[in-house]
Parts: C-alpha cells; structure tokens; sequence
C-alpha cells in the first residue's frame, strides 16, 4: 500500500519568526488521520528567522532530532549540551525521563531551515542523551546514506527504536533503491527538488508512506534531497 501526503495539505504554525509545516499533527494543528506512521511522530519543516527561536523548554520520552537544511541552529539543554549545528549535520536529543533545551537561528542575519522529526522510543524513563554528527555531501550523494539506527552502526546516530534512516542527494537521473525486510514499512520524505518514487511524482515537502511493498526505487527529477524512514 501506498499513500501520499502532499506538502500543500500539511498543517501550518506562522508565528512570523517562524514559519513552521507540519506532515503529522502537532501543536494547535491537530489531523486525526495523520497522527504520525508506525514510530515516526512528527516531521516540521521549520524556517526560523535570523536571531529568533525556542526558549528552553521540557521534553520527555521522546527521540528528536535536526536535519539541517540551510543556517545554523545553537542548541543547548540542561545537560550541558551547548552546540552549533550546519547544513548536512544532525543532532538527536534522547529525551528520556526529562530534558529542558532550546534552539535558536545562530545568525543574525541569516535564515535557518531545517527538518526536526520525533521518533517514538522503545524504552521510557532512562537517562537523556545527546549526538551530534556530520555527514559530507559526498557521503549522500547518488546513494542511500544511514545517518541514524537502533545500534548506531556504520557511523550513524543511535536511536532507542528499532528505526533505520537514510539520507540522499540525487542529481537528475540518479536513482537508488530500497527493499525493506518482510514486515517493515517506510517513509519517504523530500525535502527539496523532486523525485519519481515507484513511478510517483514527489516535490519539496511530499511524504510517501509504504507498506507491504517489497522495494522502493527513487530516481531525482530536480535536484533533490530527501531522508527516508525504514521503520
């Protein structure tokens, strides 16, 4: 089976600093058809204006983390935690039994974009944690790079969730694809430029959900860059 979430259907959060889309319900956008897919909770397209953004605030029981698209984001949270993170890199916040962070655009002058997902843990209550690691464009493009797992393998970020996430870069023509175990299912996410997926169009925001689907072949139309969620 599968299901497309197009990006003009995603909800909306216009604070004027920040201009926030939403694939699953978040916040006062609340889409009881799109609450999240399997693991995965939350996925916010969110362009920050220069110098504005989160005040600490408490998380618990929850895997998130940043993809950075464009800008800087300054992170700190109660840990000790004080990091600048750059387009290509990522962080992940394990919640877990409590954590206060915040997340500012680092520049004054300079937008910031980038994707905060939120993954659902298999264990609760357990010390907060935090990683951070750069991936090259090199190291994506014109291949299904893992940048995030649930034991970390190939240099990727660890999650406590059974989850494996790519991340890619493909010019036009440029194809990859990917055949999940029996069981699993998966979510594409483009996050700019376009792309055929199982010969489906696909632009900037468009979600792909599959299940039962024994592969997965995406080939760039436009320049693209997207993560997709084997869960």
């Amino acid at each position: 089976m599968i299901a497309k979430r197009a990006a003009a259907e995603r909800g909306r959060t216009d604070l004027g600093w920040l201009d926030s889309r939403h694939t699953f319900s978040f916040g006062s956008y609340s889409d009881a058809a799109h609450m999240g897919f399997r693991s995965l909770r939350v996925i916010n397209d969110d362009r920050v204006r220069p110098g504005a953004g989160f005040g600490r605030h408490p998380h618990r029981d929850m895997e998130i983390f940043s993809y950075i698209l464009a800008g800087q984001l300054a992170h700190e949270d109660s840990l000790g935690t004080g990091s600048t993170v750059g387009p290509g890199e990522v962080q992940k916040m394990s919640a877990g039994k409590g954590i206060l962070h915040s997340e500012f655009n680092a520049s004054k002058t300079e937008p910031l974009r980038f994707l905060q997902v939120w993954i659902m843990p298999d264990v609760t209550g357990i010390p907060p944690a935090y990683e951070q690691r750069a991936f090259s464009e090199a190291d994506k493009r014109g291949r299904l790079k893992l940048i995030g797992s649930k034991d970390g393998r190939d240099g990727s970020i660890s999650f406590r969730q059974d989850v494996a996430i790519y991340a890619s870069i493909l010019d036009r023509g440029e194809r990859v694809e990917h055949r999940p175990a029996h069981g699993r299912a998966l979510w594409l996410q483009i996050a700019r430029g376009s792309v055929d997926a199982n010969r489906l169009r696909l632009d900037e925001g468009d979600g792909l959900s599959l299940a039962d689907e024994t592969s997965l072949t995406i080939t760039g139309v436009a320049d693209a860059e997207l993560l997709l969620f084997d869960l």
